[in-house]
């Protein structure tokens, strides 16, 4: 029999991981069985469990990944010299997540949107009551505010933003700017990236009352 190549091999485990984001978007994680993903796909039970044993480590998978592009994509800002300003950096990189413009593999689309932030809101509850879940969650949130760290202090050495205000609250906070737009998309509909850097750009503009 022929080898099958890495290449394919890794085709097939993204074609089942779209498929489950697509079902977990579209039903929730409880109401979405493995006879869902499998129907989604259009593969044979065997197929699948070759790459994922169950849901569990579907949704785990899942996960990882999006956690790992967030982290990839402040690591790449905090390259910058200095990075791009706040209103930048955030818009860019919830336009690779919602993967507007067809860009970035964050942005599994549902029903023509991103699901993204639909997923966001079920892994949250989910947490709750999944240990291991929580635990990757917890890592995974780890390295991606060790990135945005980096990039607030990249803003304190060139000058740009007071270096007396530790690095990981400004981080934090920035972080929960970014949950805080993607939360809104899932419960409230969709909007433009714009929306988030214009309203960075007017908490930037502040100035002493005169």
């Amino acid at each position: 029999m022929a080898r099958v190549s890495q290449e394919h091999l890794d085709a097939r485990r993204r074609q089942i991981l779209d498929g489950a984001a697509r079902c977990f978007a579209r039903n929730g994680f409880h109401a979405t069985s493995m006879q869902d993903v499998l129907k989604e796909v259009d593969l044979s039970a065997g197929a699948v469990y070759r790459y994922f044993s169950g849901k569990d480590e579907l949704i785990a998978a899942i996960v990882t990944e999006v956690l790992g592009g967030l982290r990839a994509a402040f690591e790449e800002a905090a390259r910058q010299t200095p990075p791009p300003p706040p209103d930048v950096l955030v818009g860019q990189v919830m336009t690779h997540v919602l993967g507007l413009g067809g860009a970035g593999k964050l942005g599994l689309s549902w029903d023509g949107e991103a699901s993204f932030p639909r997923l966001m809101v079920q892994v949250w509850t989910e947490t709750l009551r999944d240990s291991e879940l929580s635990q990757i969650l917890r890592e995974g949130f780890g390295t991606v505010r060790a990135a945005w760290v980096k990039v607030v202090e990249g803003y304190q050495e060139a000058g740009v933003m007071r270096a007396d205000i530790p690095a990981d609250h400004v981080a934090r906070t920035m972080i929960a700017t970014a949950q805080g737009f993607a939360a809104q998309q899932a419960l409230f509909g969709s909007a433009p990236v714009d929306v988030i850097q214009d309203g960075l750009r007017g908490l930037m503009s502040m100035e002493p009352p005169r």
